[in-house]
């Protein structure tokens, strides 16, 4: 090593003479040596968001109380958590070494001294007192610098910081059990934008100041909050947040255009479900909870961190909110039915949660009654999260360490299989959605809050359409469900539809391509039989027949049917206009309506009034939940 650079991690790293000399014979992380390539030119490529940056309490150097997100004030954040008696040169001194840089690149680049702050925060309180982080970062400070040197008041303070930040840390223990004073971690250096959300993570590997500035840079020239890509989205004002992110309308359109919704556009506030849960809902009875499995607040967050957690499926990467979307009415519009782990087909429709509290029978058979059995479902299903076992998922969760205590905190007891399928159930229960405009018309009695048109359907729907003979309503509620399983004819042409030699293939906006069937057969999965409750039953009249569906938020859930063959709700109405499918089986309600194409409008008018009035609040509060990194 030459002699500058030995002096240099010295000097500005202050560590001992002993760790210098390992430091000298040591392979020194990308960050102390130049770039062996000419970084990116800012602007020139994108920085997603990674997610929103969690807050804090911290105590400054001298020993203010103050939050991370008070200190994040509109900034430029770059963001380390270090130990300041660190001596792994490749550890915390490399992490101060790298902000140390940019510290002193900043003078040649007043553009963006003024934009960007430094936070270091130490994760050994006990050690890092204020006065500690005080001295520590004498060295680094000078006129115009703006570098701010954390700690917290305790243990208990630092550790939902770190586990927001899905900063792992370990204290070391020597071979008598008694602790080091070192910690084993990963170094992760984060940048956060002037909107608090995280837009690039460096590990030791791309730690280096070229590289940092670079992104810096092209953060700063990003012309709206909004921007992720090249182009900006809708305004706020203009878009709905209750479509598919990746909406493909139009799509077989030559002259289709995307409208796609930039990640950060959507809009990320916790809500207090369980105080939402217990208000009653215009249009629905009072939630229904069962004894044995009362809501709480612990058991209802513990609920939706598994719920979004994608570290609960075999490899990692598939989530129950990943089939269930919350911005698509926590079903999935985008696909007739869900792929799981590994693109696995999985043969049905994903149903909404919306108002599953609701239900007595679950799953597209009714195989299930509680939602505290159904949630094992698809956790242990090959092609939906693939879990070998209960045992696995259990022990998986018992690894994890920012679950440690959630399961004590909301049962009174570590994670098993009951708690698992009770915190699922307690947060899918809070998932109501009332208060359509249907409901203020028919059970508030606002006469203007529902269309003419759609007034018009509804005594369609409850007359000559016989709608309702399914679907119910009451003189108090209306659940739009008779928690029953019929056969419609869907599933009976599903079995025994013959599928045409060429099938067209859409490439692209207005192509397709005729591709004959063998040619897919080649590269696609043979698709699954479905009997529907006849497979739960073995009774031979069960055959084809499913859960009739809520109706509420229907203009959220497309495709419709269980096996998501149907895309649009004119397109369903027609279709028991038409009498369903005759086969031996089918539901006697099934029938020809004879309904004029007005009717089938009206029809239509009245099922879009059936969306919820604040489904907007469940929506953002699920993007604000972790997905587990």
């Amino acid at each position: 090593m030459p002699n500058n650079l030995l002096f240099a991690l010295l000097a500005v790293f202050a560590i001992s003479p002993a760790a210098a000399h390992e430091a000298a014979s040591a392979t020194l992380a990308p960050g102390y040596r130049a770039l062996p390539f000419t970084a990116p030119q800012p602007g020139s490529y994108i920085l997603p968001v990674l997610g929103s940056a969690a807050d804090g309490s911290v105590v400054d150097s001298s020993g203010k109380p103050v939050s991370l997100h008070a200190l994040y004030d509109g900034k430029i954040v770059l963001l380390s958590f270090i130990y300041a008696t660190c001596n792994d040169v490749n550890g915390c001194p490399l992490a101060t070494g790298v902000l140390q840089q940019i510290k002193t690149r900043l003078k040649n680049k007043p553009q963006l001294s003024g934009k960007l702050r430094l936070i270091t925060i130490s994760f050994d309180p006990e050690h890092d007192t204020p006065e500690v982080m005080r001295h520590y970062g004498q060295g680094f400070q000078n006129a115009g610098s703006d570098w701010r040197f954390l700690t917290t008041k305790s243990e208990m303070e630092i550790l939902p910081i770190l586990q927001n930040y899905q900063q792992s840390i370990d204290k070391e223990y020597d071979a008598q059990g008694r602790l080091t004073g070192k910690f084993s971690h990963l170094l992760r250096v984060f940048l956060i934008d002037s909107h608090q959300r995280i837009r690039n993570i460096y590990t030791i590997s791309v730690l280096h100041p070229d590289m940092i500035l670079a992104d810096i840079e092209t953060l700063l020239r990003e012309s709206s909050p909004a921007v992720v890509g090249n182009h900006a989205p809708e305004s706020a004002d203009a878009t709905d947040p209750l479509r598919p992110g990746d909406d493909k309308s139009g799509y077989a359109d030559s002259a289709y255009q995307t409208h796609t919704q930039a990640l950060n556009a959507r809009r990320e506030k916790p809500a207090d479900l369980f105080r939402r849960a217990r208000q009653p809902m215009l249009g629905l009875p009072q939630l229904p909870t069962p004894k044995d499995n009362p809501l709480t607040p612990a058991k209802i967050a513990l609920g939706r961190k598994l719920f979004h957690d994608r570290r609960l499926s075999l490899n990692q990467t598939i989530s129950c909110a990943m089939c269930h979307i919350p911005e698509q009415g926590y079903t999935s519009r985008e696909q007739a039915t869900a792929t799981g782990i590994e693109g696995r087909s999985v043969r049905r429709n994903a149903p909404t949660l919306y108002n599953a509290a609701y239900l007595t029978r679950l799953f597209h058979d009714g195989r299930e009654s509680t939602l505290e059995n159904q949630a094992w479902g698809p956790l242990l299903a090959a092609n939906e999260m693939g879990n070998p076992s209960i045992g696995y998922v259990v022990d998986r969760l018992a690894m994890l360490a920012d679950y440690t205590g959630l399961f004590q905190k909301a049962f009174g007891r570590e994670a098993g299989m009951e708690t698992v399928g009770q915190a699922l159930a307690a947060y899918q229960r809070t998932l109501v959605s009332g208060n359509s405009a249907f409901d203020r018309w028919y059970f508030g009695k606002e006469h203007k809050a529902l269309s003419p048109s759609a007034q018009a359907g509804f005594a369609l729907f409850t007359g000559k359409g016989g709608c309702s003979s399914c679907h119910l309503v009451s003189g108090k509620y209306a659940l739009f469900t008779d928690n029953d399983l019929h056969n419609t004819g869907v599933g009976y042409l599903d079995s025994m539809k013959i599928q045409p030699t060429r099938q067209p293939v859409q490439v692209a906006p207005g192509i397709a391509l005729d591709v004959d069937g063998a040619s897919i057969a080649q590269v696609a999965e043979i698709k699954a039989g479905d009997l529907g409750r006849y497979e739960i039953t073995q009774r031979p009249e069960d055959r084809w027949k499913y859960r009739t569906p809520t109706l509420r938020n229907i203009a959220l859930t497309a495709p419709y049917m269980h096996n998501g063959s149907v895309g649009e709700l004119k397109s369903v109405v027609q279709f028991y206009n038409r009498g369903g499918i005759a086969n031996e089986t089918l539901d006697p309600r099934i029938h020809a309506l004879g309904l004029s194409e007005q009717e089938i409008d009206a029809l239509v008018d009245f099922l879009s009034a059936l969306t919820g009035s604040d489904n907007e609040t469940l929506v953002a509060d699920a993007f604000a939940a972790p997905i587990g990194n």
